[in-house]
C-alpha cells in the first residue's frame, strides 16, 4: 500500500454494529465485536463507538430496525463519522438501503477481512487469490455500488479492484474472474511440482485461529523469521521450512490463520494454498488458551478443516500463550456453580489432557515455557510416521 494511502487510512474514525441474535449472550456479542474491532484495527481504524440491537434477526431490508438505524445517523453526523462497519454480511440490497439512510461508506465483515487480505498479501500467488475473492464478493453487489465506491476515495475497504472504474461491467468481471481462475491453475501447477520435489519427507502443518501465535511457533522449531505480531491475518502466504528434531528431519508449514465467518469466497480461492494442510501428515492446531472464547474458537477451526477436507489428518492440540492466561478466583463463601472463567490453568490442562487422552500439550511460544516437552512430544508423533513410512531406516530409533 502506498504511504500516503497509510497515512490517510490510520486517521479513519468507524463505528461498529451488530444484532444480538436469539441464543446469543450479551457476552458472546461483546466479545464478537472485540474481533471486529481488532480487525478493523489491523486494517487502520479507529473504533469511535458500538451499537447493538437485540433481534431475533437482523432487518431483512436494513439489517438494523428504522429506529437504531436513525440513532446510528445521528451519532455519525454528530461525530462526523464517515464509515460504519456491520458485524455480519450484508447482502447487496441491504448494503444499498443502509448507504441511502446513513449516506455513507458501508462495510461488512466480509469487505473488511478481504481488505486486510489485501493489506497482507506480498506474494503474486496470495495478490491474485485475494483479488479473485474481491470480485467474487463484489460480483452480485454491484448494482448500486460502483458509483459509491467511485465517489469514496481510499480508507479501509476501498483497496483492490474496488478502485478499477473499468470494472462496472458485469461481464468484464465475470472474465476477469476467469482469467484470475486460470493463474491460479497455472500458479498450482508450479506448487505442486514443488511439493513433489520435496520427496517423502514427514510434513507437519500449523493451524489455528488467527492470532493464536503460529508463526511465532514456527520462528522457534524452525529457527526462521517469519512474520509474527499481535494482529489478525498477519500471515496470508504459506511458509514452509525444514525442521530436524533430534535424528529426524521433516517440513514445517506455516497457514493462514482462521476466523469465525471466515468468507466462504476466501475459503475458495485460498483452497489450493490449503494444499499444504490437506497433504500434511500431522496438524498441530495452536490454540488461544488465554482467549476467553477459544473453545469456539476451537470449533470454527474443526469447521473450516472438515470445509477443506483435512478433519480427518491426526492433530496435536498445542494450546498456546499459558503465560496471558487469567482466571477468576471464587471467593469462599461463594457458594455458586464454578464456570469456565474460575477453572485455573491446571484444571484447564487436566481437563483437556484427559478430553484428547494424551494428544494435547500447554506451552508458551513466546515466552518460551514447556518447549522441551512440547518438541519431545512433536518428536515422538513424527518418528512414529517416519517409521511407518520407512520401516527399514530402523537402525535410527
Amino acid at each position: 500500500m502506498e504511504k500516503g494511502k497509510l497515512t490517510e487510512v490510520t486517521t479513519e474514525k468507524i463505528i461498529l454494529v451488530s444484532v444480538q441474535k436469539d441464543g446469543e449472550t450479551e457476552q458472546q456479542v461483546t466479545e464478537y465485536l472485540d474481533e471486529l474491532e481488532f480487525l478493523a484495527h489491523t486494517a487502520g481504524a479507529f473504533t469511535q463507538e458500538r451499537f447493538v440491537q437485540k433481534m431475533p434477526q437482523p432487518h431483512t431490508k436494513t439489517y438494523l430496525g428504522p429506529g437504531k438505524l436513525q440513532e446510528v445517523k445521528t451519532y455519525m453526523a454528530e461525530h462526523e463519522i464517515r464509515c460504519v462497519i456491520f458485524d455480519d454480511e450484508l447482502s447487496a440490497s441491504q448494503i444499498r438501503n443502509i448507504e441511502q439512510t446513513l449516506q455513507a461508506k458501508v462495510l461488512d465483515r466480509t469487505n473488511l477481512i478481504l481488505d486486510i487480505f489485501a493489506k497482507r498479501a506480498t506474494t503474486a500467488y496470495a495478490k491474485t487469490q485475494v483479488e479473485l475473492a474481491q470480485y467474487q464478493y463484489l460480483l452480485p453487489r454491484l448494482t448500486g455500488m460502483w458509483t459509491h465506491l467511485e465517489r469514496q476515495r481510499g480508507g479501509i475497504g476501498m483497496r483492490g479492484p474496488g478502485e478499477r472504474e473499468i470494472e462496472t461491467d458485469r461481464r468484464i468481471i465475470r472474465d476477469k474472474i476467469q482469467d484470475l481462475k486460470t493463474q491460479l491453475k497455472k500458479i498450482d501447477r508450479q506448487m505442486i511440482t514443488q511439493r513433489s520435489n520435496r520427496g517423502q519427507m514427514v510434513r507437519v502443518a500449523l493451524v489455528g485461529y488467527t492470532n493464536a501465535g503460529k508463526s511465532t511457533l514456527m520462528n522457534l522449531l524452525s529457527k526462521s523469521d517469519v512474520y509474527a505480531k499481535n494482529e489478525l491475518f498477519a500471515t496470508i502466504d504459506t511458509t514452509v521450512r525444514k525442521v530436524v528434531l533430534e535424528n529426524i528431519p521433516f517440513l514445517l508449514s506455516d497457514t493462514v490463520g482462521f476466523i469465525r465467518k471466515l468468507p466462504h469466497q476466501l475459503v475458495e480461492s485460498f483452497k489450493s494454498t490449503l494444499d499444504e494442510v490437506r497433504e500434511s501428515d500431522l496438524l498441530l492446531h495452536v490454540i488461544d488458551v488465554s482467549h476467553p472464547n477459544f473453545e469456539e474458537q476451537i470449533e470454527v477451526v474443526q469447521a473450516t478443516l472438515k470445509e477443506i477436507g483435512a478433519a480427518d489428518k491426526p492433530i496435536l492440540l498445542v494450546f498456546n500463550k499459558i503465560d496471558a492466561y487469567t482466571f477468576i478466583e471464587k471467593a469462599a463463601d461463594d457458594l455458586t456453580p464454578a464456570t469456565e472463567a474460575n477453572r485455573t490453568l491446571e484444571e484447564l490442562m487436566n481437563t483437556w489432557m484427559a478430553k484428547m487422552n494424551g494428544e494435547a500439550i500447554f506451552i508458551s511460544a513466546r515466552e518460551k515455557q514447556n518447549i522441551l516437552p512440547f518438541k519431545k512430544r512433536l518428536y515422538a508423533a513424527v518418528r512414529e510416521i517416519h517409521k511407518k513410512r520407512y520401516p527399514y531406516n530402523d537402525f535410527l530409533f
